[in-house]
């Protein structure tokens, strides 16, 4: 029997509801396993584990998967995995720019073969998130010494990551996708800075970082201090290369900083923000001051002392109030804050 128009819309309203949850469900699959395999045989390693072509290490291994990189389990046979390894490497790639130096290294191709089933975490481990977590603080902390391991801030960077795809509602998620994206983007930034570009006093004129895990942060955690920090971060890209002595860059980056201290009231980086700001009016009072552009340096000067004296409204405990009041000081003193502070 046929459905009269009316009947047919009346039960195509009935079941959309039940059509468009069922598309954000399988959307929402599609994104937490973008690479096409089952999340259950996901998993990373927390040490360096040689492939081999058979479960036998008495041959000489094909590849290795460094910490954070992922491997697909597709059986087991006693102390040996067979696996799947490396299937993260285009998933890690940034899709807008190849990176100025490349490590062939960082991302060996896939391979199939055996590792030894041992440091190994997947979804299904338990207290997963805290051993991923833990292994990619141990990273970071070796990665900030004065020699440190090579790929040590590599592993970090993936080992935090994982707890974020693997463990999303934990609580340790929000900030493992905050520590991941923030080191990715200090060695970007690290390798930009080796460019002659890098001085250049336009944004546009220089290599462009990668933007995407800091804003998949503040995305996903929009009114966490995480994200504050994500837009901290994101603040490097709208900075100045070189200020070449011209005033130029100081006032436009003092009102970036005042904008984001305003955006985040309370936030982890707006004392730090508000210093910067101080600083750059402490800066343009000295550059003016070298014009002889006594108008604008008297300006500079006002500017300096009541962006200070609202850091130690805001923010009395805060080490950056201090360091901002100096500032103001120094500035009432004629002592130049840009440059030679000799007489």
């Amino acid at each position: 029997m046929c459905l009269s128009r009316s009947a047919a819309a009346v039960t195509f309203l009935l079941l959309a509801p039940a059509l468009l949850l069922a598309q954000k469900g399988k959307d929402r699959k599609n994104n937490d396993n973008q690479s096409g395999y089952d999340r259950s045989a996901r998993a990373t390693v927390l040490h360096v584990a040689n492939v081999y072509v058979m479960a036998d290490a008495s041959n000489p291994p094909i590849t290795t998967v460094t910490p954070g990189h992922e491997i697909v389990i597709s059986a087991r046979n006693g102390d040996w995995v067979n696996v799947f390894a490396n299937t993260d490497t285009k998933d890690e790639q940034d899709p807008d720019s190849e990176p100025e130096f490349k490590d062939p290294g960082a991302n060996p191709d896939p391979s199939s073969g055996w590792i030894r089933d041992k440091g190994i975490v997947s979804p299904a481990t338990p207290n997963g998130d805290a051993i991923l977590y833990g292994a990619a603080a141990e990273f970071e902390a070796e990665a900030a010494q004065p020699h440190p391991p090579k790929g040590a801030a590599q592993a970090a960077h993936l080992l935090y990551r994982r707890v974020t795809d693997y463990f999303p509602d934990s609580p340790l998620a929000a900030e493992a996708a905050f520590r991941s994206a923030d080191i990715r983007w200090q060695l970007d930034k690290e390798d930009i800075s080796t460019l002659p570009s890098a001085h250049e006093q336009d944004a546009f004129l220089r290599p462009q970082l990668y933007e995407g895990d800091l804003k998949r942060v503040m995305k996903l955690y929009p009114d966490s201090p995480f994200a504050a920090r994500s837009a901290f971060d994101l603040l490097d890209e709208k900075l100045c290369g070189d200020w070449q002595g011209l005033p130029k860059c100081p006032e436009m980056e003092t009102n970036l900083y005042l904008k984001y201290a305003d955006r985040y009231p309370g936030g982890p980086k707006s004392a730090e923000a508000l210093y910067d700001a101080a600083y750059r009016q402490g800066v343009l009072v000295t550059m003016y001051t070298v014009d002889e552009d006594k108008k604008n340096a008297a300006k500079a000067a006002q500017n300096c002392q009541a962006i200070a004296d609202e850091l130690r409204s805001k923010y009395p405990k805060s080490d950056y109030a201090d360091r901002a009041e100096s500032i103001a000081f120094r500035v009432k003193q004629g002592i130049p804050i840009y440059g030679s502070d000799r007489d």
